[in-house]
């Protein structure tokens, strides 16, 4: 596989000097690991599916905004082909949007990139009527569970039919959850291929898409904190094609930290 200069710098600088302290050699001094915090977590794959971790990366943690991942995965190509749209006020029956003013009209791309909740969220009542009235409640119950039982452990609502499509599967609360290398294993089953081809068209611009193959598309995010109510953790997770990157942050100050944390550490251009 041809290794591209900004790659091969990348894996010179991070992946390679890992890979003697895996061993349990000495890392080369020229390329040391990663410089996480402390409770920094950072699991990474490079292009021949060689996996390397950093920190705690299977301590399991709520799976806020990336469960957004999980819905493309599950109903991207259907609410792309439908052309969705979402007026975003603040607040939607009853649930509020974490930013106060709302993020106005919103498409699929807009709401992913600016992480919409509540865009999700009526798109996904809108699925399960869908799926209710095509294929039955217990059929339709199936389908959730199946692209979502990777995060979900034994929390699936109990029942036999569809559960209602509250907050909590948009990444509110823990009932949606993940490791940092759990994280990285889900998006590299090859059954992911084409929602990984459906975040980057919807994470980068129609320019970087289409002329800058090297492009990273990097989705980021906050999830509860479960011991420090009122507290935020961060994730940012992304790739370019040839490596695939989860960094998960122990707590967060702002909505902006993961995506800076993320290009810091692995050396990506703003």
């Amino acid at each position: 596989m041809l290794i591209r200069p900004f790659l091969a710098s990348v894996l010179v600088c991070v992946l390679a000097g890992i890979a003697p302290a895996l061993r349990g050699a000495p890392p080369a001094k020229s390329a040391p690991a990663p410089p996480l915090l402390p409770g920094e977590a950072l699991a990474m794959a490079g292009p021949d599916g060689t996996v390397y971790t950093f920190g705690d990366t299977a301590k399991e943690e709520p799976l806020g905004c990336l469960a957004k991942l999980v819905w493309i995965k599950l109903e991207g190509m259907q609410w792309a082909g439908m052309g969705v749209m979402f007026e975003c006020k603040g607040e939607w029956q009853g649930c509020k949007c974490w930013l106060p003013k709302g993020h106005g009209k919103v498409d699929l791309a807009k709401a992913l990139r600016d992480n919409c909740d509540l865009a999700f969220l009526a798109w996904g009542q809108m699925s399960a009527q869908i799926w209710l009235h095509d294929y039955g409640d217990g059929a339709a119950r199936v389908r959730l569970e199946d692209t979502f039982g990777p995060f979900l452990g034994n929390r699936m609502p109990p029942g036999e039919g569809l559960p209602e499509i509250t907050p909590a599967w948009v990444g509110y609360g823990d009932l949606l959850r993940t490791s940092t290398a759990g994280m990285l294993t889900w998006l590299m089953d090859p059954a992911q291929d084409q929602a990984l081809r459906t975040y980057r068209r919807l994470l980068l611009s129609f320019k970087q898409s289409t002329y800058n193959p090297d492009a990273w598309w990097i989705k980021t995010g906050t999830a509860p904190v479960l011991a420090d109510p009122g507290s935020a953790s961060g994730w940012a997770v992304g790739g370019n094609g040839q490596v695939l990157a989860v960094l998960h942050l122990p707590r967060v100050k702002g909505k902006d930290e993961p995506l800076e944390r993320f290009r810091a550490i692995l050396n990506l251009p703003r």
